[in-house]
């Protein structure tokens, strides 16, 4: 008598179907940047991705979730959790500095600063929608993540800080500067120049930052 397999196999679809699933993320990235979210429509999608229209719906339901997905997929590959993770025994300013450094390369690279500029243009056309989504997805999300290690740096005493909110807010803006509207306005004449400062607005921005909220003796 045969015996019966104690595991189901799994089915042969399910790696194909991810695949797709990446194909038509990767797609999307490439679609919205170029042409903005209402330059590009789900046939395009579908076409770049090499899968029908029905795949990419039945994976993603409308344009806006899709949007959505490709907005969390590539915030979280360019600022994974573990970017805003407290170390009780690292000095915070090497902390401060880590995160400064990754956000400050991230925010002025030139394929970020195209994605914000497609919003943008999508905002100028009467989508509102769509930019509120980049919001949410984005710096909703950094924000809280950064709003929880700055609490964390006040429980350990490394910090000192009566406004944990707002202070998060301030440090993003400190480490930022003019560097990302820079970009986006074509200013950045020498990459190399611009590299540098980019390096040392942010840093400066920690400084700062540690001097407003460094614990008092």
């Amino acid at each position: 008598m045969n015996s019966i397999p104690l595991t189901k196999p799994h089915g042969p679809g399910r790696p194909k179907d991810m695949e797709k699933r990446a194909a038509i993320l990767d797609a999307a990235k490439a679609l919205f940047i170029r042409n903005a979210f209402a330059g590009t429509s789900m046939d395009a999608i579908a076409a770049e991705a090499g899968v029908s229209k029905l795949t990419v719906y039945s994976h993603f339901g409308d344009k806006d979730n899709l949007f959505r997905e490709v907005i969390r997929s590539r915030i979280q590959d360019l600022l994974p959790e573990q970017t805003y993770q407290f170390d009780p025994d690292a000095d915070i300013g090497d902390i401060l500095n880590r995160i400064a450094l990754i956000h400050a390369h991230l925010d002025c690279d030139p394929e970020n600063v195209g994605t914000f500029r497609a919003i943008l243009s999508d905002c100028r056309q009467g989508n509102p929608r769509f930019g509120k989504l980049m919001w949410e997805e984005g710096p909703m999300r950094t924000r809280a993540l950064m709003e929880r290690l700055l609490q964390q740096a006040v429980d350990a005493g490394k910090l000192d800080i009566g406004d944990v909110p707002r202070a998060g807010v301030q440090f993003i803006s400190l480490i930022k500067g003019d560097m990302m509207m820079r970009r986006m306005f074509g200013c950045a004449d020498c990459a190399q120049a611009y590299a540098k400062e980019v390096e040392e607005n942010a840093r400066a921005g920690v400084a700062m930052f540690l001097r407003a909220y460094a614990p008092r003796a």
